[in-house]
């Protein structure tokens, strides 16, 4: 969705995905800019690429404007994505969509996908110091869960 023209529709995501994959890039990273998006939504982008594109990688870039950003990772998850951006604490915004939260917190994104029994890499109490780092060098408190609660990612769910 677009602050200025409401949806995208599929044709002109086709359209921009047939420009950029047509470059030889890697990854194409469909953005969810201003966190409105729902699950219905990630499943309309991610079917219409994969099936123009069934070779291209697809990643996911988003915002969690209204909450939704866990479940949208979800989705991506069950359509094959493993590439998801996301900024420590909920960092972010976006200067062109007045009103846009931050990126999916990379602190829940781990949580989310350690209580899911995923590995990440991702060490829980190294992303936790490096939150609080953060949070002092702003000066302000993160928008992430995990920030607000103040709490670590959860230990990788065995079995």
């Amino acid at each position: 969705m677009c602050p200025f023209d409401g949806d995208t529709s599929v044709a002109r995501l086709l359209g921009t995905a047939e420009r950029l994959v047509s470059t030889g890039i890697d990854v194409l990273h469909l953005a969810d800019t201003i966190g409105a998006a729902a699950p219905r939504d990630i499943r309309r982008a991610i079917t219409a690429v994969q099936s123009e594109f069934p070779y291209t990688p697809i990643g996911l870039h988003l915002h969690n404007t209204y909450g939704m950003a866990s479940a949208n990772v979800w989705e991506g998850l069950q359509l094959g994505v493993r590439r998801f951006d996301a900024a420590l604490g909920g960092l972010g915004g976006c200067p062109f969509a007045p009103g846009a939260a931050g990126n999916i917190g990379a602190d829940d994104l781990v949580h989310f996908l350690h209580r899911e029994g995923m590995t990440t890499g991702v060490d829980p109490d190294a992303l936790v110091a490096a939150r609080r780092t953060l949070q002092r060098l702003v000066g302000r408190p993160l928008d992430s869960s995990l920030a607000r609660a103040d709490k670590p990612p959860a230990p990788l769910r065995q079995g």
